[in-house]
């Protein structure tokens, strides 16, 4: 697997970025949120960061930055936000967060029905302000500043509900959508044609005997997470080459990918307008999300009651590990640093040492196209280590971990498991019991062979 980004010259980089209508364009986004920058799509500059003046984009640029990225959340001073803080001390931080609906598709017409209904679903639940922009790849992000939420519901701050209020609204807006966006893409296309742009059989997308539009796409309520970034409007993406541009919500549909190309940008909208938003506009939105039912499982390495597991006492041999972690370490273009948890809670759970671990994972690393950063393997390692404690990754019906990595494929036994910790054991059990039947198979043919022949 070769890399995906392209090669962004510093020449075309400052030629775009020198510009002092894009500088301003994006200083406009960053007031009050942690800004990262991104080197050419193969690592981020130090966290936390922030712009302040049109001359640090300059000077970012010259050191070899190519695109800009931002936090959903909005803080006192972004500066003080560190990692491995409770969620009691990132609340005094907050002063609220931004609602981002990040869009992904390989096939950029089918974003665009997503994006239209999505638009259409908040203006129903009396969101006027809502905000669109092209990713720059295939995908759009859909915005409603936090000025348009209440501040407080149920007694509760609303600036405190993070991550758990954007992904409650996700996937509320998400079931509210289904219906309408499978009809409107089987409008579009059969559904074998839909499974050939995007690189999929037609039978995966198709679940309980249904088209199922959420295996076509996605409305990313994963990474909605604490300190997740998001690529600030009109910066470039990697990918493409192309412009992260703000448009109209009327704009969609006739979307074309040649209005992002840097020559033609003209960074006149804003994104996440707050000047015009009428407070508490989204209450209705928000109370709605709230009451709906699913249960929200947190996908990030930090929640508050991990469910701790007591470790099997004897390491369990790769060959009885289930697929998706076999498919794991194939190496990864996308979710790595997912991966990176689900390796080593699993690892620690099915009895392997800390140093066979790290072993495990630096390995793996060197097989990804774009390896993480070694400073965040060991963060990552360190902090397993001060837990001493075994946590089990997720379970398999985690939509944020093996689905959407892409590297759930079950095979028998997975269908009757719930963790992949589960599967690893019992393969392991099966294969001690095997060997015990055997063994003592061979010791009743050993006894039998020793009794003497008759006369």
């Amino acid at each position: 697997m070769g890399s995906k980004y392209l090669t962004i010259s510093l020449g075309t980089a400052l030629k775009y970025y020198k510009r002092d209508d894009v500088q301003r364009a994006i200083l406009d986004c960053a007031d009050d949120k942690e800004v990262a920058i991104s080197y050419s799509g193969k690592g981020y500059g130090k966290r936390p960061d922030v712009l302040k003046y049109p001359r640090d984009i300059l000077e970012l640029v010259k050191k070899g930055a190519t695109s800009f990225h931002c936090s959903e959340e909005l803080w006192y001073n972004p500066l003080s936000v560190v990692t491995g803080m409770k969620p009691q001390e990132l609340n005094e931080l907050r002063k609220g967060w931004d609602l981002l609906l990040d869009i992904d598709c390989p096939e950029l017409e089918y974003s665009k029905i997503a994006a239209e209904l999505l638009v259409q679903a908040l203006h129903h639940y009396d969101v006027k302000h809502v905000s669109v922009k092209f990713s720059g790849n295939h995908g759009f992000h859909i915005g409603v500043p936090f000025e348009a939420f209440p501040e407080t519901v149920a007694g509760k701050k609303v600036k405190d509900l993070f991550p758990e209020g954007p992904k409650r609204i996700a996937i509320f807006l998400q079931e509210k959508i289904r219906s309408f966006l499978a009809e409107r893409l089987l409008q579009l296309h059969q559904l074998d044609v839909i499974a050939k742009n995007i690189g999929k059989q037609a039978p995966d997308l198709v679940k309980d005997g249904k088209f199922d539009p959420f295996e076509v796409l996605d409305i990313d309520t994963v990474l909605i997470a604490s300190r997740h970034l998001y690529r600030m409007p009109w910066s470039l993406n990697e990918k493409s080459g192309l412009v992260s541009i703000v448009i109209t919500p009327d704009q969609i549909l006739s979307f074309k990918k040649d209005n992002a190309t840097t020559d033609k940008v003209k960074p006149e909208l804003r994104f996440m307008d707050r000047s015009e938003v009428i407070p508490g506009e989204a209450k209705r939105l928000f109370v709605e999300a709230f009451d709906f039912n699913p249960e929200i499982e947190e996908p990030t390495i930090n929640d508050n009651k991990p469910k701790e597991f007591e470790p099997v006492g004897e390491a369990i041999s790769e060959e009885f590990f289930p697929p998706c972690i076999l498919n794991i370490k194939k190496g990864l273009d996308d979710g790595k640093k997912r991966a990176v948890l689900v390796l080593i809670n699993f690892l620690s759970s099915v009895g392997w040492s800390y140093s066979m671990i790290e072993e495990y994972i630096k390995k793996w690393n060197e097989k990804n196209p774009d390896p993480l950063r070694e400073v965040y393997i060991q963060g990552q390692l360190k902090y397993y280590k001060l837990k001493k404690k075994a946590v089990l990754p997720p379970n398999c019906d985690n939509k944020a971990y093996m689905i959407d990595l892409g590297v759930c494929k079950p095979d028998g036994l997975c269908k009757r498991i719930k963790n992949p910790v589960n599967y690893a054991i019992g393969r392991d059990r099966m294969s001690k019991l095997q060997n015990k039947k055997q063994a003592k198979k061979k010791s009743v043919k050993t006894v039998q062979s020793s009794k003497p022949e008759p006369l």
